[in-house]
C-alpha cells in the first residue's frame, strides 16, 4: 500500500523548509571586519535550532534523546559570534536543557537535571564563567558555618533542575553547581555574608572580686530562662576566668563587651568588712572531699604568715594569731560554705577552682575471642562365646558385659538378682523385672552409646561393634564495656551467681544433715581503674574473669576460670593485648588383648581404639577511649544506641516464622535537640482549629441501594 499525501500536507512541508533556508540565510551577515547574526525562529524544532547554530558557529554538537520541543524567539539586533553562542546558551536554559562541553572541541546537549552531574568544567575566580554555561565552583568559607549556610543557598539555587549545592565540614567548604551568572550570585552572596564580625577581646582586671566567681555570676545572667535562647548567637559573648591574673577574658561583639564590662565593674566593689564569708557551689567536684585538702592548704598559709610575722611589733602578731579559718561543707548542696580574711579567701579560692574541674572519664571495652576446635573418633570390637570367655575394653565404649546382663534380665525369672562386674572391675547386683519381658534395664544401657552399634549372635558366638566420630568447633566473642571516672574502679558482670556447698553436718541419728552453701559469681567480669595522665596515655588497672559451670563431680561442681591481673600502659583509642592462650591436646588411647591385638588385619577384633585432637585459641584484648566533654559521649552513646537500634530493625524486617503479624520491640529513634512541648496558647489554639473542623464536617446518610444523600 503505497502512502497518500494530501495538497495541503505538502504544502506546509515546502513552506516549513522554505522558511528554516530563508531563516539560515538571514542569521549570517558578513562584513569586513568579524561576522554578525540576527536569529529569528518561530515554531522551530529545537533540534533544527542546534543544528542552525553549529552550522553557523561551525562547533559539533550531539544532542540527547530527552532534547524535544519547539523554540519561539526573535532577536531585532545584530549579536556577534560571542553574542549569539550566549544567546543559545539563553535559549536553551529557557528550555531546560544545557551543554558539557568536552575536551575534543565536541559540545553535549542534555537536560537541565542530568548536567549537573556530567562532566562539567570546575571553574574559580580567575575563570568564573559568564551566562547560562554550566558551571561547578568551590568556595571556602572562613567565618561562618557551612551547615548553617547551605540550606539557605538551596532555597536560592534551581535545585530541580541543573543546579546543586552541597557542604563539606571538615573543610567549611560549599560546592555550588549550575549556570555561571546564578553560582556567580551565589558566590557574591557568600562573600558579604561570610564577614567577620566585632568579635574583639577585652581583658578586664579585678581588683576586689574573683575571676571565677565573676564568670559564674555572668554565666547564669546570660543563660535564658526558658529552652530557647530568646538571644541571636552572635549577640552571647564568650566569658573566661583567667586565675593567674584574676582577670576575665570577654570576646564578642562590641555592644555584647561594652555591656559585660560595665557589669563587671559594678560587681567588682570593695567588701565592707574585713571579715568575710563565702559560699561556694561546686560544679564537678564533691565538697566533702575538698574539705580536708582545703584545711591543709589553710594551715599552711596561717603558718607561713605567723612565721613571716615573727620579725613584726606585737600587735601584728595578735592580729596573724586570730587569723582562724573555717571551712564547712553542705553535702545536700554540693557547696562549700568558708570564713576567712580577705586576702585567705582569694587564695582558697583559686585553689577551688584548679580542684573544681570536669574529670575525664574513660571508656574501657573488652574484647575476649576464643576459638575451640575438636576432633575425636572410636571404634571398637567386643565379643564372647556362651561357653565361656569375652573381650570386653571401657575406653568410650559401652563393655559387653553390661548389655548381656541387661539381656539375660529382661528374660530371666522374676525376682531374679544377676551379679555383673562393670567396666572398673566393681561387681554390680541388679534384680529382674517383675514382668517377664521387660527391657529397662538393657534401654538405660543403651541409652549410653553414642555413635552406631550393632550386635550379632550366631552359633553360641556374639560380637558386638560400636563406631562414633565427633567435630566441636565453637567460636565466642563477648566485648564487656564499661564507662568510669578517671581515678574510680567500676565493676561489671554478665552471669549468674552458682550455690557452692561449703560444709555440712548430720545429726546425733545421722538425719537431716545441715549444709551451709555460698554462692559464687559464674561469667564474664571486668574491673578496671583507669588513670588518665597527661596526654594521651591511661594507665589501667585491669582484672578481666570469664568463668563457666563445667559439671558435677562426687564432691560439688567444677567451674571452669580464666582470669587476667594486670597493670597496663595504653593510648587513647589504642587496642593492646592483654594476655591469651593457644594450647594443642592430641590423645590417643588404645585398648587390646596382648599379641592377639597386633596380629594384622584380624588384630582389629581384639582391640578397641579411641583418638582425640583439641585445639583452642583464647585472646583478650582491650581498648580505652578517653572522654574529656559531653560531645565525645553524646557521639559515643549515639553510636551504641544506633547499633541496637539498626539490629532491632533487622529482626523486625526478618520477622518471625511462625507469627507474622508480631509487633517486635523497637527503640526510639535518637533525638539531639530536645523538643519543648506547646505553649498553653498553642496547645488551645490548636484546639479550637481541631474543634472547628470538627463541625465543618457533614455527615453522609447512605440509603439501602447505596446511593449517598448529603
Amino acid at each position: 500500500m503505497r502512502p497518500s499525501f494530501s495538497a495541503k500536507s505538502v504544502k506546509r512541508t515546502l513552506v516549513n523548509a522554505l522558511m528554516a533556508m530563508s531563516m539560515a540565510l538571514t542569521l549570517a551577515v558578513t562584513s569586513a571586519s568579524a561576522a554578525q547574526y540576527s536569529p529569528n525562529f518561530k515554531g522551530t524544532e529545537i533540534t533544527e535550532f542546534i543544528n542552525i547554530v553549529g552550522k553557523n558557529l561551525k562547533k559539533t554538537f550531539i544532542v540527547d534523546p530527552k532534547v524535544r520541543g519547539k523554540i519561539n524567539v526573535r532577536s531585532y539586533d545584530l549579536l556577534t559570534e560571542e553574542q549569539y553562542f550566549q544567546f543559545f546558551l539563553n535559549v536553551l536554559e529557557v528550555y531546560g536543557f544545557a551543554i558539557v562541553e568536552m575536551e575534543n572541541n565536541v559540545i553535549k546537549v542534555i537536560p537541565n537535571k542530568d548536567a549537573k552531574s556530567a562532566s562539567i568544567p570546575v571553574v574559580g575566580d580567575e575563570n568564573p564563567g559568564v551566562g547560562d554555561e554550566m558551571v561547578t565552583r568551590v568556595v571556602e568559607v572562613k567565618n561562618v558555618s557551612v551547615r548553617e549556610l547551605s540550606p539557605l543557598l538551596r532555597q536560592l539555587s534551581d535545585q530541580a533542575g541543573g543546579g546543586n549545592v552541597v557542604h563539606y565540614e571538615p573543610s567549611n567548604v560549599i560546592m555550588l553547581t549550575g549556570t555561571a551568572a546564578v553560582v556567580n550570585r551565589l558566590v557574591n552572596i557568600i562573600t558579604r555574608v561570610d564577614r567577620a564580625g566585632d568579635q574583639g577581646v577585652e581583658i578586664v582586671k579585678l581588683k576586689f572580686a574573683s575571676a571565677g566567681e565573676m564568670v559564674r555570676i555572668i554565666e547564669n545572667i546570660n543563660k535564658p530562662t526558658s529552652g530557647k535562647a530568646d538571644t541571636p548567637a552572635f549577640l552571647v559573648p564568650k566569658i573566661v576566668a583567667d586565675d593567674r591574673t584574676n582577670s576575665v577574658i570577654v570576646s564578642g561583639e562590641s555592644q555584647a563587651r561594652e555591656r559585660i564590662r560595665k557589669l563587671i565593674e559594678r560587681l567588682d566593689s570593695e567588701l565592707e568588712t574585713s571579715g568575710n564569708t563565702r559560699v561556694y557551689y561546686l560544679k564537678y567536684a564533691k565538697a566533702k572531699d575538698l574539705v580536708s585538702v582545703l584545711q591543709s592548704v589553710s594551715e599552711t598559709m596561717k603558718s607561713s604568715i605567723s612565721g613571716s610575722s615573727s620579725k613584726s611589733t606585737s600587735k601584728a602578731s595578735r592580729s596573724t594569731s586570730n587569723r582562724d579559718i573555717s571551712i564547712e561543707s553542705h553535702d545536700d548542696t554540693n557547696t562549700l560554705v568558708i570564713t576567712a580574711e580577705p586576702d585567705m579567701l582569694r587564695s582558697l579560692e583559686g585553689v577551688i577552682r584548679q580542684l573544681d574541674i570536669r574529670r575525664a572519664q574513660v571508656l574501657v571495652e573488652a574484647i575476649i575471642v576464643e576459638v575451640f576446635e575438636s576432633d575425636g573418633a572410636q571404634l571398637g570390637v567386643q565379643w564372647f562365646h556362651e561357653e565361656g570367655g569375652f573381650t570386653q575394653f571401657n575406653n568410650g565404649v559401652v563393655p559387653i558385659s553390661n548389655v548381656a546382663a541387661g539381656a539375660i534380665a529382661a528374660e530371666g525369672e522374676e525376682g531374679n538378682t544377676v551379679t555383673t562386674i562393670d567396666g572398673n572391675g566393681n561387681p554390680v547386683t541388679t534384680k529382674n523385672p517383675d514382668t517377664d519381658g521387660d527391657y529397662t534395664i538393657l534401654a538405660q544401657l543403651l541409652g549410653n552409646v553414642s555413635g552406631m552399634m550393632f550386635g550379632v549372635v550366631e552359633d553360641n558366638w556374639g560380637a558386638i561393634v560400636q563406631a562414633v566420630s565427633s567435630d566441636v568447633n565453637s567460636n565466642i566473642l563477648a566485648t564487656p564495656s564499661i564507662t568510669t571516672l578517671d581515678n574510680e574502679e567500676a565493676y561489671f558482670i554478665v552471669g549468674q551467681e552458682v550455690p557452692i556447698i561449703t560444709g555440712s553436718a548430720t545429726g546425733s541419728n545421722n538425719a537431716n544433715p545441715f549444709q551451709t552453701v555460698d554462692r559464687k559469681e559464674v561469667g564474664i567480669k571486668l574491673k578496671v581503674t583507669p588513670q588518665v595522665n597527661e596526654g594521651s596515655g591511661v594507665q589501667l588497672t585491669i582484672e578481666q574473669e570469664v568463668s563457666s559451670v563445667s559439671g558435677a563431680t562426687g564432691v560439688d561442681i567444677a567451674i571452669n576460670k580464666r582470669e587476667i591481673k594486670t597493670t597496663v600502659m595504653a593510648d587513647n583509642g589504642a587496642t593492646i593485648v592483654l594476655g591469651g592462650l593457644i594450647d594443642e591436646d592430641v590423645q590417643e588411647s588404645q585398648q587390646k588383648v596382648p599379641i592377639l591385638g597386633d596380629i594384622p588385619i584380624i588384630g582389629a577384633l581384639f582391640r578397641s581404639t579411641s583418638s582425640t585432637t583439641r585445639k583452642r585459641n583464647l585472646m583478650v584484648f582491650l581498648r580505652p577511649t578517653i572522654i574529656r566533654d559531653g560531645q565525645l559521649m553524646e557521639a559515643i552513646s549515639k553510636e551504641k544506641y544506633n547499633y541496637m537500634r539498626a539490629d532491632q530493625l533487622r529482626k523486625q524486617e526478618e520477622g518471625l516464622a511462625l507469627m507474622e503479624d508480631a509487633v517486635l520491640p523497637l527503640l526510639q529513634d535518637w533525638n539531639d535537640d530536645l523538643e519543648l512541648p506547646p505553649t498553653f496558647d498553642d496547645y488551645m489554639e490548636e484546639r479550637a482549629v481541631e474543634k472547628l473542623t470538627e463541625e465543618d464536617v457533614q455527615p453522609v446518610d447512605v440509603e439501602e441501594d447505596g446511593s449517598n444523600e448529603q
